[in-house]
């Protein structure tokens, strides 16, 4: 695979996307496990958010790699491994990411273990890894601007 520019409003569009499920996720409530399990919906609904914003957030990761560095990824969790061995993460973001990719894979595969208190920790507490991730990205894509291709 050889690499080329990378589309910027590839990377806009998945960042935005990531920002909106997490913002839909603090919309829910979220101010104690009681009140987030009254309405089973609820559960529904941030599962779904978490699983749209894991989702772009490998999407984004693999477009940077494809297209940056023509490496192609084919597990979850190698997007984290690459993302760090080109500086795109550092080695925080790494294990961040690949906890979350593991998550991701427990969400699609092994979906009927997910349990509610799980769901509503993760919405409550863990919600800074997306941003954290996200902020690391953006770092290197402002570090790299001759990388982007600007164009529509």
């Amino acid at each position: 695979m050889t690499s080329i520019k990378i589309k910027e409003k590839v990377i806009t569009e998945r960042i935005a996307w990531i920002n909106n499920m997490t913002e839909r996720i603090k919309e829910l409530p979220l101010a104690n496990y009681s009140e987030f399990t009254a309405d089973k919906r609820n559960m529904a609904s941030a599962e779904s958010y978490l699983r749209r914003a894991l989702e772009a957030l490998f999407d984004l990761g693999r477009h940077l790699l494809a297209k940056g560095f023509g490496k192609s990824a084919t597990e979850y969790k190698e997007i984290a491994v690459l993302l760090h061995e080109y500086k795109i993460i550092n080695e925080k973001g790494k294990s961040v990411l690949t906890r979350m990719a593991g998550y991701r894979n427990r969400m699609v595969h092994y979906y009927n273990e997910i349990t509610d208190t799980e769901l509503y920790d993760i919405c409550s507490n863990k919600l800074s890894d997306f941003n954290y991730l996200v902020s690391e990205i953006t770092h290197w894509i402002k570090n790299n601007p001759d990388r982007f291709d600007k164009s529509l």
